[in-house]
């Protein structure tokens, strides 16, 4: 049984409301955001108007605010943020929902004075407005809205989104549009699209015009309609391979597999970059799969696999495959791994799959390529194999050592040492050293090249001694 000085619900209702408040009044003093939170409190005992009352008076007072924030006082204001918009969506949204819609068109005008006044390089702050757009969309959904009106709102808003916060509004939103909303707002981008400019303004509203029909479109499922915006306003886009592959994708939803694969046969494919190629991929193989075109699928799938050791569509290929039959292929692709020219996809591909006896021996076969500045892929490949293949586990320590070292690189000092201290406690494992250097030679050769090192020696279990180190 709990103490009853132990800080839990039951044991603070046991002092009382009144004791309860006097507390409660001395622990808010001197902390405004606890104060607010308590009036919000209050205020619900009041109904939906009084907590808006107090909403709107905040939400003013930050739309007034003007001072540059640093890290901690972002944080405050973000955590007041999050309590407003909480409070729209919860208690007001539940008793008043077209009160709701109100206040959240009001919170999200805050964007634009949020981030002239705090740093949002981390993308800390985009996030709550993001989420205020969908708990609009929701609440919007409950309410009789007219669908014109709100259509218009967010013609209004797309017009002033230069900060993305609008970027989902459309797809929150269209539920409560309804095809009416969706209509008149398709019919107000159009009347803007009709409008004559030039320069930087006509193609800054060009592409607001053109992700939003995109946007309508989806959101009425008319891929036709998608399609069409491209064809229709700028058809060079869809050379394009992940244009290609977004069209596509929805083409091949909607039954026309086949136009799909036309449309992405027609898109460029440079085999020097790789944007879009993914999305091109994936589309081409649902738009196979859809037109029961097995076989191609698979071949696509193994040529993706020998160009990129793609271990998703190694997965995905042999679990199409018949039974038994998988075996074989998983040798196959393995040794495929295995040759690759490129090593450090060959050695990621061996030990994700995993295949430990496979890479170990692509370590001992190719050791000049190991690369001692990869620490993100050799690290994990070294510390897997380090029961099973010392050796070569000692081989990638040995890398990330001597470019540490080789690199006077400082700050991989203290990660070198323990690598070191790694390579000691393995040599032990190591019955054969073939060809290989054993850990004494090495550590011989470390001294004398590194001797003078001393914020590396230091670090080690295995330090040099004075001697040794001046050399």
């Amino acid at each position: 049984m709990a103490a009853r000085t132990t800080l839990n619900a039951k044991n603070l209702e046991a002092l009382g409301a009144p004791r309860l408040a006097e507390l409660l009044i001395e622990v808010v003093q001197g902390n405004a955001s606890a104060k607010r939170l308590l009036r919000l409190a209050l205020a619900q005992q009041s109904g939906p108007a009084e907590i808006a009352r107090e909403v709107r008076k905040r939400l003013a007072t930050l739309a007034r605010a003007g001072s540059f924030l640093d890290s901690r006082q972002r944080k405050a204001l973000l955590k007041d943020l999050e309590q407003q918009r909480q409070a729209i969506s919860g208690p007001i949204a539940e008793q008043d929902p077209a009160l709701a819609v109100e206040l959240l068109w009001t919170f999200l005008e805050l964007v634009e004075p949020v981030i002239e006044r705090c740093d949002d390089s981390d993308g800390a702050v985009m996030p709550l407005f993001h989420q205020a757009t969908e708990d609009l969309g929701v609440v919007a959904a409950r309410c009789a809205v007219k669908p014109e009106a709100l259509a218009d709102q967010v013609y209004a808003a797309l017009m002033d989104n230069g900060y993305g916060q609008f970027d989902h509004l459309i797809e929150q939103l269209a539920g409560a549009l309804g095809e009416a909303g969706l209509a008149h707002l398709r019919q107000r981008l159009e009347t803007l699209r009709a409008r004559r400019a030039s320069g930087a303004a006509h193609e800054s509203r060009a592409s607001i015009v053109r992700l939003a029909m995109l946007d309508i479109a989806d959101a009425c499922g008319d891929a036709q309609a998608y399609l069409a915006e491209y064809q229709g306003h700028d058809p060079k886009l869809l050379a394009l391979p992940a244009i290609a592959a977004e069209v596509a994708e929805r083409l091949t939803t909607v039954g026309r597999a086949q136009e799909a694969l036309d449309l992405l046969d027609s898109a460029v494919l440079d085999e020097r970059r790789t944007a879009g190629r993914s999305e091109w991929l994936e589309a081409r193989l649902a738009a196979l799969e859809a037109l029961d075109r097995g076989q191609e699928a698979q071949a696509l799938r193994w040529a993706e696999l020998e160009r990129s050791l793609s271990i998703r569509h190694l997965r995905d290929y042999l679990r199409r495959l018949p039974d038994f039959e998988e075996v074989e292929a998983e040798e196959r692709a393995l040794d495929l791994g295995f040759d690759h020219p490129s090593f450090p996809l060959a050695l990621q591909f061996l030990h994700q799959w995993p295949d430990r006896r496979r890479a170990a021996r692509l370590i001992l076969a190719r050791q000049s390529e190991l690369d001692g500045d990869a620490y993100e892929l050799l690290g994990p490949v070294a510390e897997r194999l380090e029961r099973e293949q010392p050796l070569a586990a000692t081989l990638c320590l040995r890398a990330m050592i001597d470019f540490s070292l080789a690199q006077a690189r400082s700050t991989r000092y203290r990660h070198a040492a323990r690598h070191l201290d790694t390579c000691a406690a393995l040599a032990a494992a190591i019955e054969d050293w073939g060809d290989i250097e054993p850990h004494d030679s090495y550590l011989a050769r470390l001294r004398r090249d590194h001797g003078r090192t001393y914020g590396f020696w230091e670090l080690t279990a295995s330090r040099a001694s004075p001697s040794l180190m001046i050399r």
